[in-house]
């Protein structure tokens, strides 16, 4: 029998050569330090007052925003749980495409008051139950404050664009593009079943650069970023009757080899004469359902555009696919994928369909459509950099509109809704059993970051304004929160500064899980990098002289 073998002092490596491994406290500082690096990096742009980025990527490209999603993005991060943080700002934009700078500011803060209590022995895991209950008594509180409005009250959903963009470079023109952007949600909101529904996509916003920011405009209709493909065809045409075609003007080429034998030159006449003869019949039909414009997913044949421009028909080829369907819910026409079957009842209508000549580029505007399912946002501004923070704050100011349409309840802005919550966590906190009701009382701390951050962004001393704010909130003045723009303390309903509940909700909602999330980890094992392939010697002729061929 053979001896049991013996334990030795060799150390025994599971992890392949290179790797790294960080585990336990060690592990957890470091996190919580690279998430609050990236909250701290996006503080000072929270608010009306806050200030904005510039960000250079590796190109040389510049862009200048005070969008958190945006700052991030762009941002190289690197840190795995900084880029934890860049999720949760992505996942607050697609859900409610707003408040992406508050939700990893709150985020950032939920991970540095549980650094305080793991300083005093107080395990993640209580921490966490605790971070989840308040989450819930805030969502709770949130809901029980909320004012209920119409979602279709212009009033409401204007004030409420205007509110998102008030953070914004394009401040100066909030009312008219808060006009802009309620009118767009209003045109494509559809009923489904008693419930309102609306798609982003369904609005096109094309921007181009020059003009002004006043010079935006809503189109009610599309814009087709292409031009009219024959020189002689109409540029104008008012009262137009829409086929939109997903089928080229052109003869379909066989999709097998064949020969043709032509002996005699009518013979080529004669074939030639054939092809434009079922071109012709293409555009006959065209016209003869009654269109006066023609849009076309596919390509149009240079004869088909001569015969098209013959009889005075406008025409756009290759227009894309989205664009199609636009097209469709704008003049309320119909996609027709062959001749033979169209009919006048599959036409569109629009009042003008017109090219214009926009900056540099030609562009066909579609407009003046009786009822739009969708419509077109024009942006110009001076420079490229303010169309393109233009278009993010639209997309915001739509974002918020939509999301008040699909869940209309509101609170106010300035961090009232934050201080409401603390309170409700903190009566919660008091009748809390052992070590969970600290966790609470930081969750509750963590959510006043945002009327503090808002004061220290204005210029404000955020002891006496946070002070102000929380004595006229135990008086039952639940809207008093930071009036940032008269640097004071004002009830912001009164104010008209209003923002979505569902923003609200899904920041405690998106901040609490991430914060949880990171806090759970005590062990970071980082897998080696990979090496670079070497060059073979010898240069790239191989190893000896040219073409790696041994010297004579």
């Amino acid at each position: 029998m053979s001896a049991a073998p013996q334990m030795t002092g060799t150390p025994v490596l599971i992890l392949k050569e290179g790797s790294s491994r960080e585990r336990g406290r060690g592990a957890q500082r470091n996190n919580i330090e690279a998430a609050l690096a990236i909250a701290e990096a996006l503080k000072t742009s929270l608010g009306p007052k806050g200030m904005d980025k510039m960000l250079v990527d590796s190109f040389g490209d510049v862009t200048i925003t005070s969008d958190g999603r945006t700052i991030l993005d762009e941002m190289d991060v690197q840190h795995p749980a900084a880029k934890m943080m860049v999720e949760v700002s992505k996942t607050q934009d697609q859900e409610v495409g707003d408040g992406t700078t508050s939700v990893v500011i709150i985020a950032g803060e939920l991970l540095n008051l549980a650094q305080d209590l793991m300083d005093k022995q107080i395990h993640p895991t209580v921490i966490i139950d605790g971070y989840k209950e308040a989450a819930e008594k805030a969502l709770e509180h949130l809901e029980k404050i909320a004012i209920k409005v119409n979602p279709k009250d212009k009033q409401y959903l204007r004030k409420i664009a205007m509110t998102s963009m008030a953070s914004k470079l394009v401040t100066g023109n909030k009312e008219q593009l808060a006009d802009i952007t309620v009118d767009a949600i209003l045109h494509v909101v559809q009923e489904d079943e008693g419930k309102l529904k609306v798609d982003l996509d369904d609005i096109m916003i094309e921007k181009k650069p020059g003009e002004s920011l006043t010079e935006t405009k809503l189109i009610k209709g599309i814009i087709i970023d292409k031009e009219i493909i024959h020189p002689k065809m109409p540029r104008r045409v008012e009262n137009a009757k829409i086929a939109l075609i997903n089928r080229a003007f052109e003869v379909k080429k066989t999709e097998f080899d064949a020969k043709i034998n032509i002996e005699s030159p009518e013979e080529i006449e004669a074939y030639l004469q054939q092809e434009e003869e079922m071109l012709k019949s293409m555009v006959d039909k065209v016209k003869n359902v009654g269109a006066t414009i023609v849009f076309c997913q596919k390509g149009i044949d240079d004869v088909a555009a001569h015969f098209l421009a013959r009889e005075g028909i406008l025409a756009v080829k290759q227009v894309k696919e989205s664009d199609m369907e636009k097209l469709a819910k704008a003049t309320e026409g119909k996609i027709s994928t062959n001749f033979e079957d169209l009919k006048p009842s599959d036409l569109g209508e629009a009042g003008l369909v017109e090219e214009r000549k926009i900056g540099d580029d030609k562009m066909v505007f579609v407009e003046n459509c009786k009822n739009p399912k969708a419509v077109a946002i024009l942006i110009r501004g001076g420079t490229e950099r303010i169309v393109d923070e233009a278009e993010r704050s639209i997309h915001d100011a739509l974002s918020v509109v939509k999301d008040v349409v699909l869940e209309p309840k509101i609170v106010a802005g300035g961090g009232a809704p934050e201080i409401e919550v603390a309170k409700a966590v903190r009566g919660k906190a008091i009748g809390q059993p052992g070590r969970g009701q600290l966790a609470l009382e930081k969750f509750a701390d963590a959510i006043e970051v945002i009327p503090t951050t808002l004061a220290e962004n204005a210029g404000l001393d955020p002891i006496d304004i946070l002070s102000e704010i929380k004595a006229r909130h135990e008086k039952g003045e639940i809207w008093v929160g930071v009036d940032v723009i008269g640097g004071r303390v004002e009830d912001l309903q009164k104010l008209d500064v209003l923002e979505p509940l569902a923003v609200k909700k899904q920041i405690i909602k998106s901040a609490t899980e991430a914060a949880t999330m990171l806090l759970k980890i005590d062990d970071v094992i980082a897998a080696a990098k990979m090496k670079e392939p070497k060059p073979p010697s010898g240069g790239p002729g191989g190893p000896e002289g040219m073409g790696g061929m041994p010297p004579y």
